[in-house]
């Protein structure tokens, strides 16, 4: 499970309006049928016209000055193997949306009227997309970037040939080209992953739109708030403040599992993430561990997500030298697809 919590900003100012956000949301709707198209919902409407979004949203913003977000976006991506404990991707996204959304306000440090804050104090709409295309900042991408590289390099050499401007064998290039692209690590259908491809599969995903400001747009509800848990003076009242982020990461996978009886293995949970970041050495130790059978599930997410499996330590002699050596850099990324972060 991979969350993140996103303050939409354009430049230096935060967005002003939300119709940009909204119509990239639209973006899977282009062509289908009205019977096929993936309409917003919130805590209890199903059909919500992306119009009516923007109208709410830009309408909920009082107060907010051009250096504070007027909303935020929250991204829900399960993994693969979450999505298959699914029986219906838009119908069961939905329900697990409208539990973690109850799961976000209970992790405000908030009072309104003297009450805890309730699902009915905010203003959220969410979108469910089932497609994604590979980013600059996957794996795969980087790992193929050499192959790339090199493959520019010859279209322009064929280019110039072609142009009348040096000589050269165009078909010996060609025949080069086509070999790069059949060596290059990653492939997908037979051809070279490229920024912009489609990911095969089930890609079902979550976008939430929730207000700065609290369904009467009288409060501010910042989940980007430093703060967990405090208090503060402000008008002669004590006022309390803040946001758990790390709380609302761990109810979004319970959520998730209690909801479809899912068996989270330790390196998709929020937690092992967090011990790799701060405390590597007990994160190998805790992996190496498992029992055989977790162990064995462990390693396979582990390989899938990109890490080199071949690098992690097989004993606790070897921890000290080779965590820090040789996996601190790029493994973060590699346990993303299974983790949560904002």
């Amino acid at each position: 499970m991979h969350v993140t919590i996103t303050p939409q900003k354009l430049g230096d100012n935060y967005s002003q309006s939300s119709i940009a956000f909204v119509e990239y949301l639209e973006k899977e709707n282009q062509g289908l049928d009205p019977g096929n198209e993936e309409f917003f919902f919130n805590q209890y409407e199903d059909k919500i016209s992306a119009k009516d979004v923007v109208k709410e949203i830009d309408g909920n913003a009082a107060k907010l000055k051009k250096i504070e977000p007027k909303f935020y976006s929250i991204t829900v991506s399960p993994s693969k193997y979450e999505l298959k404990r699914l029986q219906s991707s838009s119908e069961d996204l939905k329900k697990y949306t409208r539990e973690l959304m109850k799961d976000y306000v209970k992790c405000f440090n908030r009072e309104i009227n003297g009450k805890p804050i309730s699902i009915d104090d905010i203003k959220y709409y969410a979108k469910i997309e089932h497609q994604r295309t590979f980013k600059g900042s996957d794996f795969q991408i980087r790992e193929n970037q050499p192959f790339a590289t090199k493959i520019l390099k010859l279209e322009k050499e064929i280019r110039t040939i072609q142009a009348g401007e040096k000589e050269g064998s165009i078909k010996a290039l060609e025949r080069e080209i086509i070999k790069l692209e059949r060596e290059a690590p990653h492939q997908q259908n037979g051809q070279r992953i490229v920024r912009g491809m489609k990911k095969e599969g089930n890609q079902s995903h979550i976008h939430i739109i929730v207000s700065r400001k609290d369904a009467s747009n009288s409060f501010s509800l910042s989940p980007g708030s430093k703060y967990k848990s405090s208090e503060v003076m402000m008008n002669g009242k004590i006022v309390k403040r803040g946001f758990d982020r790390d709380q609302f990461f761990t109810k979004a996978e319970q959520t998730f599992d209690r909801t479809f009886a899912y068996q989270r293995n330790f390196v998709e949970t929020y937690q092992a993430r967090k011990d790799f970041i701060k405390n590597p050495n007990f994160y190998f130790s805790a992996l190496l561990q498992l029992p055989t059978n977790e162990k064995v599930i462990a390693f396979k997410l582990i390989r899938e997500s990109g890490m080199p499996v071949q690098s992690i330590p097989t004993n606790s002699a070897q921890l000290a030298l080779k965590v820090f050596n040789r996996l601190i850099r790029g493994v973060e990324v590699a346990i993303k697809s299974s983790s949560i972060g904002i």
